[in-house]
């Protein structure tokens, strides 16, 4: 017990937040805590607060699902713009393939951090491109940075832009190693241009890809540059006891509780998130391990 006697306090260890604080008459703490503060046990506290405590339970698990669905969706859509690429600068009757070849590879040279930026600017609800144009054509001047969905869609059209190189140039590797002998025997058989590519080109190509595209997944659940400098997590989200917002990921999430909380850091909390995190992609990890090994064998 602490009494400060020019003011006639008495001042007692909080075990709860870890601070010296007032007391009042009948003992209960009141004013504000006392500096420095002191290191208390708190066991699996910070855990039952993201599942019990409404303010943030329902963030979390908003932010979660977006999270997955982010994920999913990036890998999904990057795929199949990279895979049909792919197919057409693979065309042999293609006149200039090199060329069109560099020009889709080139956003996979130029650093993510940059096309962000330069997205950023290209979406400006003012005096961005985008919605230059799109006012231009159809009289609309979309909000990308204010409303959730937009501002979702953004994130993912970005990302899809920053992943399809990747997935175009594993598929231009793949789409050299399938025999010409399908072709020819399901031409015989006759079967057209579509038919082939959803029964011969995309199985041959998915199966061995499995472990890069959880892989992929993986890498988007954690994709901290892209929120952070894009949308910084807004818009946010209202009603929550730690900051959170509409476009956060988990990984974004973990970080403004840490380190942009109105109540101070909150670095047990943060923790207590960033071990659920690890738990999730460390899950997945051991899948892509498992593919892998069945891939081999």
């Amino acid at each position: 017990t602490l009494i400060n006697h020019q003011k006639e306090i008495t001042l007692k260890p909080n075990m709860d937040i870890g601070f010296y604080q007032q007391v009042d008459a009948n003992g209960q703490f009141v004013g504000e805590p006392l500096s420095p503060g002191f290191i208390v046990n708190i066991g699996w506290d910070n855990f039952s607060r993201i599942f019990n405590d409404p303010g943030i339970q329902q963030p979390f698990f908003k932010i979660f699902v977006w999270t997955v669905v982010f994920s999913a969706l990036t890998v999904i859509l990057t795929l199949a713009v990279g895979v049909v690429l792919a197919q057409i600068v693979s065309w042999e009757e293609l006149k200039g393939r090199g060329v069109y070849r560099l020009l889709l590879i080139l956003p996979y040279a130029v650093p993510a951090f940059i096309s962000i930026l330069i997205f950023k600017g290209l979406f400006n609800q003012s005096f961005g491109e985008i919605n230059q144009v799109l006012e231009g054509l159809f009289g609309i001047s979309p909000a990308w940075f204010t409303d959730p969905f937009l501002a979702k869609t953004m994130l993912i059209i970005v990302n899809t832009w920053l992943g399809y190189p990747y997935m175009m140039i594993l598929a231009m590797g793949l789409l050299k190693a399938i025999p010409d002998d399908l072709y020819e025997a399901s031409a015989m058989d006759g079967a057209g241009p579509i038919d082939n590519f959803f029964k011969i080109t995309l199985p041959l190509l998915v199966k061995p890809m499995i472990p890069l595209l959880i892989a992929s997944f993986a890498f988007n659940f954690n994709n901290f540059v892209l929120i952070q400098l894009l949308t910084n997590g807004a818009p946010d989200m209202i009603g929550t006891s730690v900051p959170a917002g509409h476009t956060d990921l988990l990984v974004s999430y973990t970080y403004r509780v840490a380190f942009e909380g109105a109540g101070g850091q909150d670095f047990g909390l943060a923790g207590a998130i960033a071990t659920l995190i690890f738990l999730l992609v460390g899950g997945l990890s051991l899948l892509n391990m498992k593919f892998t090994k069945l891939e081999s064998e």
